[in-house]
């Protein structure tokens, strides 16, 4: 841990950290907070992705979608038309709709062995984002004068680490180089998580070993053959599990590695002052439960 102490923390010229959680506890907006003092660069790993490491596939995706229409089609042969995705580090559908979901292909479904391909080029590419982290502290402030960094990570980084590894790669480099904080949801977000992941399911990447257990499981509980699974409804059962098991591999990783604050303290953050002080206190705890 590059800061040790509520004192270090206080007293450091550069404060550089790295925020993890499940998707929708405030990563992004914390990160905003922090980018609009304009003396905190927001790296998102999200965005790294989809426009770095992705966007070629994805473009290729949605290519190969176009040509489905003839219109289009000619147009694309003909060089006379760009198709490009247009990501946002709040916005990533377009990466979500390349990642895609299993099952029946008469309702957007990919084959399986498909679909695995996309989670691997997906873990390759988070894996790549993430071990730029340093090379954009160090960019940032070279090139723009920032004064402080906060990387915004996707809720899957727990899924490439071993937090109970002290020489695990990834989280060796980045501890290195940034706080490692947690913001933990309470059972009442993950309740609400459930909630709106059922309203809207979207694709998630997985660990590969929790994803073919959860495929048995699921094929042996319905009966359904992998043809005949409705994409939603297999995310939609896979969800609570992989909060389930996502959640004591964040508590490791800020238990080894990090920091842990509460998700309730950053959805009342107002300010940079607030994020500091948020930051001293857990410094403060850990300090005293050493």
């Amino acid at each position: 841990m590059i800061y040790r102490t509520a004192q270090d923390w206080e007293n450091a010229p550069h404060k550089r950290v790295l925020l993890f959680a499940m998707s929708g506890l405030g990563k992004t907006h914390v990160s905003k907070i922090l980018a609009k003092t304009g003396d905190w660069f927001h790296y998102s790993i999200d965005y790294r992705i989809g426009t770095r490491y992705m966007a070629e596939p994805i473009a290729d995706n949605l290519k190969a979608a176009a040509m489905q229409v003839p219109f289009l089609a000619e147009m694309l042969r003909a060089d006379a038309i760009h198709i490009a995705p247009n990501i946002h580090d709040d916005d990533l559908t377009a990466v979500s709709a390349y990642l895609g979901k299993p099952g029946d292909p008469r309702r957007g479904g990919l084959a399986m062995d498909a679909y695995r391909r996309r989670q691997a080029q997906f873990r390759a590419a988070e894996e790549a984002a993430l071990a730029d982290t340093g090379h954009f502290i160090d960019r940032a402030a070279a090139i723009y004068g920032y004064a402080h960094f906060v990387c915004d990570t996707g809720g899957s980084i727990c899924e490439w680490v071993d937090p109970d590894d002290p020489a695990d790669p990834i989280l060796t480099e980045l501890s290195a180089r940034a706080l490692m904080v947690w913001i933990e949801g309470t059972e009442e977000h993950t309740a609400e998580l459930v909630r709106r992941f059922d309203r809207a399911p979207k694709p998630m990447a997985y660990q590969p070993e929790f994803l073919d257990r959860c495929w048995r499981d699921y094929l042996n509980e319905t009966g359904l053959l992998e043809r005949d699974v409705d994409p939603d409804a297999f995310i939609r059962w896979t969800y609570a599990r992989a909060l389930a098991h996502r959640q004591p591999r964040y508590a490791a990783m800020a238990g080894n590695w990090g920091v842990t604050i509460p998700a309730a303290r950053i959805a009342a953050m107002r300010d940079a002052a607030d994020f500091d002080a948020i930051i001293a206190e857990a410094l403060a705890r850990r300090d005293r439960s050493a």
